[in-house]
């Protein structure tokens, strides 16, 4: 199957917070590697830390995945995810892990996302 291009829109829940973020595109291997260890990856990573397969998500996180999927599929906007650094110095996915994630599962490996200003040096090895 051929890369369909990715239409990306900033994410609504910065609304009124823009002066505090960033886009910026990441390496997703990198990330995953880091976000491993979040309390938040069991119900996406299997323990190895790679993808679980759409027959192994959680039934809401099935659902979401087949929105992200077709809307990737068919050109459709998506929304930007929001990343951040946790309290292990992980990267911790703050919005919109359904895009990163099932974009990730389809062979991207490089994402237009959104970080905190502020926390730009903590990104360094993910850019």
């Amino acid at each position: 199957m051929s890369q369909v291009d990715i239409v990306l829109i900033d994410n609504p829940s910065l609304k009124g917070r823009e002066d505090k973020y960033e886009t910026v595109d990441i390496n997703l291997s990198a990330v995953l590697q880091s976000w491993k260890i979040s309390l938040f990856s069991f119900e996406w990573l299997l323990p190895d830390g790679n993808i679980r397969s759409e027959s192994q998500l959680p039934e809401a996180e099935q659902r979401k995945y087949k929105v992200v999927l077709e809307a990737y599929q068919n050109g459709q906007e998506l929304e930007r995810p929001i990343l951040g650094i946790g309290i292990m110095d992980n990267i911790e996915i703050g919005s919109r892990r359904d895009v990163l994630l099932t974009l990730y599962s389809q062979g991207i490996r490089n994402l237009s996302v959104h970080i905190p200003i502020n926390a730009r040096e903590d990104f360094t090895p993910y850019l």
